[in-house]
């Protein structure tokens, strides 16, 4: 299944909502058109009382493409870092516990994207790419459009002793060395895509 996040509000796709219908609150839609689709889209954009929205049809590929042309899609790459010891590396982007991340510049795909921009948002040197994670979607507005951006995460690992050298004219300004479990001070105040890959690597 399919979840976009809207800041901290989410959009889940499926082919039968019989259960969540059952189970959980939100606006269920059923897929019709495009043109109805687009319209939901910028509705459940408006309305932040609405947590979750819930779109359902039978081909879910071409439900979440449908979905996808609502907005502009852009795509990065991002790294969960581990070093010797276990811990993980996350940075303080504009006030918020964010992991390392950028757009993939053209012609690049998305492993070379992810290591590019984590060796130039922290300076951490000699990186290597383990495993493949999970995708992300988030949403936010640009110049008054709908973004869509697509995330490709990666496990990293970093086997040297420096600290990180961090890119200020990014927003970063901190970091820290996470102990898997120890890591209250994300889930206070972080996003709820990170949080997700987090979950994922079973590191919160």
């Amino acid at each position: 299944m399919y979840k976009v996040f809207f800041n901290d509000r989410t959009v889940f796709f499926g082919d039968d909502f019989s259960r969540a219908f059952a189970k959980h609150k939100g606006l269920f839609y059923k897929y019709n058109n495009f043109y109805e689709l687009n319209e939901l889209v910028g509705l459940f954009d408006s309305l932040n009382q609405i947590n979750n929205l819930y779109i359902f049809h039978e081909d879910m590929l071409m439900l979440f493409e449908e979905f996808k042309a609502c907005f502009k899609v852009i795509e990065a790459g991002g790294g969960v870092v581990l070093n010797a010891r276990g811990e993980f590396l996350v940075i303080r982007r504009n006030g918020t516990w964010d992991l390392p991340k950028g757009k993939l510049e053209k012609g690049e795909d998305f492993q070379s994207a992810a290591l590019r921009e984590v060796e130039e948002e922290t300076g951490l040197p000699g990186l290597q790419l383990v495993d493949p994670l999970i995708s992300t979607y988030h949403t936010y507005t640009l110049k008054g459009k709908r973004v869509l951006k697509k995330t490709k995460w990666f496990e990293m690992q970093f086997g040297g002793s420096g600290d990180p050298v961090l890119q200020a004219e990014e927003g970063i300004t901190d970091y820290r060395w996470a102990t898997p479990g120890e890591t209250g001070f994300i889930r206070e105040n972080s996003y709820a895509s990170i949080l997700d890959v987090l979950y994922m690597r079973k590191l919160l």
